[in-house]
């Protein structure tokens, strides 16, 4: 078998080129392809320094993923590292595309690096659990600070070389788009060096200094803690940065070892690895015709100027996407322009766009009253009110004034997507994208695919999801389809714990410490009593039992709806959430009548039957296929409701807790 690493002469520098396509990953034969490379480096008579280079769109972006969860192998990747550092002759690194992982850690231990201007660098481990451990928490201090080492290694972001911190970490940019101009350079460089003599090993470099050392560490763990409650690898990250500065190198690298080897070993790497791979197989549709093509998707239309759709169109016009939002009149179309150019406006003042992309992001967005400005559009989302005639009413027009293979596509979060299909003459055309709120920043997508629902047009809804920066899971119709159905049922045990005596701060409480990012209850306080409310007028086949969701009747009916009302499981002023006795006494009365005995709960208790609550409601859904495998499940939770990316989903901690 051929080697992914060639070596070749050009004149008194080597070139070793690695191509291992689609992003030259750091696998096994690459590794053993460098080895031998620096073998035939250090010998060679007449050779002075080398080039380290890639093919295709980017240098080593980071570990083969198909190593994960395996034994293994030689020649194991921290110990490469070290003998490329510890080179006799020094060793430029060509930089461009991605720089990520393991191959920031290769091009850390080469001793100069030059970068392409569009190159970016970054240590992602901390989203799997793991610490960089091929010399990263080492090398980086080093070369660039701790400030800058602690905030790349515990967030996971990548840097542009061409930012003010991107320019510490590399020592020369060319501004090019050139690969044959990035290995010139680079070659300059090696002869440079080797004319010097000129080997630096970032090893052999002290880290510097800091002022006030242990103030910083300690404000970054407290900063953890607050931003990643629960997850240990980002506070292992702070410790093993600790030791770059506090030990010899070799001595922080055998420690940046035994950490990085307990992170992997650690039931929360599994879970987030476990994660990982659940949102690359939630791409795959199973029963799709391979040959089924993506249509291209340049213009749309959202129907629905309330907080979804311009969430939504928001959502397209930061995806580069040109974007008509249609309402019933003018004022209420002018004014949900108005909130989709202040959310750009408002990501321009935190720093997250440029002046300039706010500017054309804002020209890719207008509004209109008139149904015949969707003629040409690609897509329509439709964001009404939850209606089942309305949404009817509303394909039927769009049917007769799109373009024949636009995609007509609905947001509705309950109802029944093959009713509102059937006022078409366009089924297979027709789709559910169920956005969550708010649509700009929430990550999942589910692509509900209805009974005529094309090949065609499920995969140009899923090529579309991840064009947006969504992670789009396919479900089937049903009620609540399949992230809502399941957070129904937890809802109720969350309302049947409180008719049992718990107390929603009690609840709440216990399921933020377990690690979801809010408890049941605030939730619906947040999104509104009359929402689900509403919703169940729509269901035909609610349970037969009286205490389903009574508590939520009972505080609607007393128009305590949540936040909007400041009344809600809790009481509300100037948006400060504080506990209510006239809430407890109502969920007393309730229970009274309901003839429900109180007692009391532990936290361990309430997590149980919540938990378990989800867990059966998957399973059922698992079991009528609405969606395809359990991980679906994990995807789905993962990014919609807030479950701790580190217990790995629903699903996966069933099986990991033995429930």
């Amino acid at each position: 078998m051929n080697s992914p690493v060639s070596f070749e002469d050009h004149g008194n520098i080597a070139v070793i080129t690695v191509s291992n396509p689609p992003v030259n990953a750091l696998s096994q034969p690459v590794r053993q392809g460098l080895w031998n490379a620096i073998d035939i480096l250090d010998s060679a008579m007449g050779i002075d320094a080398a080039v380290l280079i890639c093919q295709g769109r980017t240098f080593v972006a980071g570990a083969d993923i198909k190593e994960f969860g395996k034994p293994p192998l030689e020649p194991f990747t921290p110990v490469l590292m070290r003998r490329i550092g510890a080179c006799k002759k020094p060793i430029v690194a060509a930089l461009h595309g991605t720089v990520l992982g393991g191959g920031f850690e290769l091009a850390l231990a080469c001793h100069f690096r030059v970068a392409r201007s569009d190159t970016q660098l970054g240590f992602p481990e901390v989203n799997l659990g793991l610490i960089p451990g091929a010399g990263g928490t080492q090398l980086l201090p080093r070369l660039a600070g701790v400030p800058l080492a602690l905030d790349m290694i515990t967030s996971g972001r990548r840097v542009s070389v061409e930012s003010v911190e991107g320019r510490r970490l590399v020592d020369r940019i060319v501004d090019s788009s050139s690969h044959n101009e990035l290995l010139e350079e680079a070659v300059e460089a090696a002869r440079t060096l080797a004319s010097e003599k000129d080997v630096r090993r970032l090893s052999d470099a002290d880290v510097p200094d800091e002022s006030d050392l242990e103030t910083l560490l300690e404000d970054w763990r407290a900063r953890m803690k607050k931003k990643k409650p629960g997850e240990l690898a980002a506070l292992t990250c702070i410790d093993s940065i600790e030791n770059a500065v506090k030990l010899p190198f070799d001595d922080g690298a055998a420690e940046e070892q035994r950490l990085f080897q307990a992170c992997r070993e650690s039931s929360q790497s599994r879970a987030l690895r476990h994660a990982f791979f659940a949102e690359k197989q939630c791409l795959k549709v199973d029963d799709i015709d391979p040959e089924a093509k993506a249509r291209p998707i340049q213009q749309v239309g959202v129907i629905g100027s309330g907080w979804m759709g311009v969430g939504i169109a928001t959502c397209f016009a930061n995806a580069g996407l040109a974007v008509t939002l249609l309402d019933v009149n003018e004022e209420t179309v002018t004014a949900g322009v108005n909130r989709v150019l202040a959310n750009f406006q408002r990501s321009e003042a935190r720093g997250r766009i440029t002046s300039e992309e706010r500017q054309a992001r804002s020209s890719l967005i207008k509004g209109t009253t008139d149904y015949t400005e969707f003629a040409k559009v690609d897509l329509v989302v439709e964001a009404a009110v939850e209606d089942m005639a309305i949404k009817r009413e509303i394909f039927q027009k769009l049917d007769s004034v799109c373009q024949e293979q636009a995609i007509l596509a609905t947001n509705t979060s309950y109802l029944d997507i093959n009713e509102i299909a059937s006022a078409t003459d366009r089924e297979d055309r027709v789709v559910g994208m169920h956005f969550f709120s708010p649509a700009y920043i929430m990550k999942l997508l589910e692509v509900v695919r209805a009974e005529k629902t094309s090949d065609e047009t499920l995969v140009s809804i899923i090529s579309l999801g991840k064009r947006l920066g969504k992670v789009p899971v396919t479900v089937g119709v049903g009620y609540g389809f399949a992230g809502n159905r399941i957070y129904a049922r937890y809802g109720a045990e969350a309302q049947n714990l409180l008719l049992e005596g718990a107390t929603p701060d009690q609840v709440d409480s216990a399921m933020r410490e377990w690690g979801m990012a809010m408890g049941p209850l605030q939730v619906v306080d947040l999104t509104g009593l009359d929402i689900g409310y509403k919703a169940r007028k729509h269901q035909p086949n609610l349970p037969d039992d009286p205490t389903y969701f009574a508590l939520s009747t009972v505080f609607v009916e007393q128009g305590r709806l949540g936040q909007k009302t400041d009344a809600g499981f809790y009481r509300y002023q100037d948006g400060v959430r504080s506990d209510d006795e006239e809430s407890i006494d109502l969920i007393r009365r309730t229970a009274q009548r309901l003839g429900i005995s109180q007692r009391d709960f532990d936290n361990d208790e309430i997590c149980k039957r919540l938990l378990t609550a989800i867990v059966d409601e998957s399973r059922t859904i698992l079991n009528e296929e609405i969606v395809q495998r359990s991980s679906d499940i994990d995807a789905i939770w993962l990014n919609g409701y807030g479950f701790p990316r580190y217990r790995g989903g629903p699903m996966w901690y069933a099986d990991e807790a033995g429930l």
